[in-house]
């Protein structure tokens, strides 16, 4: 066993690993990274990531406190006070740092939430979509600031376990190909991500069935971080909710259509129903609470969208990358019919219930009660549609996860807590490895934002760490 000493140990090379161990290396913390991944382009969700810096959807430079009532009110209070007051105060400061390192940003759309988006930015075609764009190159960008620094990244390498002494986090065993690594520090932070490649994790705190849910990432997210950090006491919060959208079925078997094209905004404005052609969800919750409704189903694979022509050729159209037409071009399948009996004859659902459930669901629409529906269809975020202009149409669904958003709880600073809310001294941890922020509210899951809280939490545990070694 080959052992290594550094100030300090950083887990996952992903925006937050990348953005602390930058952080940590420019105030004069030697500081290595351990990366899974051995190619030099080696897989994240940040390479893959559509690039909008926002927060809850805010622009990045707006007022603190308008953040700050953004993400209360999408979490409708549910988040920590202490970490949505560093997000909100910080995500500026901690943008313009990026700048300084070289990255850039760039306007794409008309949205506030787009006003700062990595550049260039992705592609709207194509498996390579991200290549020689902003994820992946920011990761870029960021690893040749840090190496230039003097620091460390040792790719091929998985981090085990924890070190403990006393109740101190002392370092690290790792295995890299053959070899097992023993790595003493004066602090470990993981930043690799969170478990959404775990079917076992995913098993246990998201879907029965996960494995009919679309890996809508890049399958790296095996939630090491937090399986060692619950191994030495760590408090994990919010393991329940996860940040991502709905797909067409096909993209199980489809790469074509996956990330894009998502199929939230047709669902938002007709309906989704079971295979006894019910509703069984709130579709005006939007595209994030209703893959998380769909993955929570005994069979995942139940849920089919019902909308007619004018919704294709509406809401359809919506996006960078819309439904319609990108669905059909890339191969997925839409069911269409002059008539709901003919759609549910495509489908194998019961004719009469498809066409109760449209009725019912039309009459409400009609009568301004769509809210009044059971499940209640809300109508503040997306407007209900009517469904009555043939042709009919289908698509058959499915939940595509990108990252869960609960994990490790932490303090302000990025202090992995106990059970006993407690700091463990020496343990750090930032990103989507941790929870206490997105996935809270009653109905709707609150999304808040990946790469903003990643980069505005390994900035603060990269100076909480390095003002201790002073």
């Amino acid at each position: 066993m080959n052992r290594l000493e550094s100030d300090a140990v950083v887990i996952g090379a992903g925006i937050a690993g990348m953005v602390t161990a930058l952080r940590l290396s420019e105030l004069g913390i030697k500081t290595l990274v351990l990366e899974q991944g051995e190619a030099e382009k080696y897989p994240c969700n940040t390479r893959m990531a559509g690039g909008a810096f926002h927060v809850a959807h805010q622009d990045v430079m707006d007022d603190p406190e308008l953040i700050l009532q953004a993400i209360n009110k999408r979490t409708q209070g549910s988040a920590r006070p202490d970490l949505v007051e560093a997000l909100a105060g910080g995500i500026a400061e901690a943008t313009r740092w990026l700048q300084k390192k070289g990255v850039r940003f760039i306007k794409v759309g008309h949205e506030p939430y787009r006003k700062h988006t990595l550049a260039p930015p992705i592609r709207i075609h194509g498996r390579d979509y991200w290549e020689g764009r902003g994820g992946d190159v920011l990761l870029r960008t960021l690893a040749g600031e840090f190496q230039r620094n003097g620091g460390q990244i040792a790719r091929g390498t998985r981090a085990l376990r924890l070190g403990m002494q006393g109740a101190s986090c002392v370092g690290l065993e790792a295995v890299r190909g053959p070899e097992t690594l023993q790595v003493g520090a004066q602090a470990v932070v993981i930043c690799d991500g969170g478990f959404h490649s775990n079917l076992d994790l995913l098993r246990e705190f998201i879907s029965p069935a996960p494995e009919k849910l679309k890996q809508r990432n890049a399958q790296t997210g095996l939630g090491d971080g937090l399986s060692m950090a619950r191994e030495v006491g760590a408090q994990l919060v919010g393991l329940d909710r996860f940040y991502g959208h709905v797909l067409a079925r096909d993209a199980l078997h489809n790469d074509d259509l996956w990330p894009f094209p998502m199929m939230d905004f047709v669902c938002a404005a007709g309906i989704v129903v079971d295979r006894s052609a019910r509703r069984f969800l709130d579709e005006g919750l939007g595209g994030v609470t209703m893959a998380n409704a769909i993955a929570a189903q005994p069979d995942p694979l139940c849920a089919t969208a019902i909308f007619d022509a004018a919704i294709w050729n509406g809401p359809g159209r919506e996006y960078l990358i819309p439904a319609n037409p990108t669905l059909t071009s890339a191969g997925g399948t839409l069911y269409t019919a002059d008539s709901l009996d003919g759609l549910a004859g495509q489908l194998g659902m019961p004719a009469a219930q498809l066409e109760s459930t449209v009725a019912q669901y039309n009459a409400a629409v009609s009568d301004g009660l769509a809210t009044e529906l059971v499940p209640k269809r809300s109508t503040a975020a997306y407007r209900a549609h009517p469904i009555g202009t043939p042709p009919y149409h289908a698509v058959q669904l499915c939940a595509g996860i990108t990252y869960t958003m609960g994990g490790i709880a932490v303090d302000s600073f990025g202090r992995v807590l106990d059970t006993a809310n407690r700091p463990i001294p020496g343990l750090y941890a930032a990103g989507c490895a941790t929870g206490g922020l997105e996935g809270g509210g009653r109905d709707q899951i609150a999304y808040i934002g990946g790469l903003t809280r990643s980069t505005v939490f390994g900035l603060r545990a990269a100076d909480d760490i390095a003002s201790l070694a002073r």
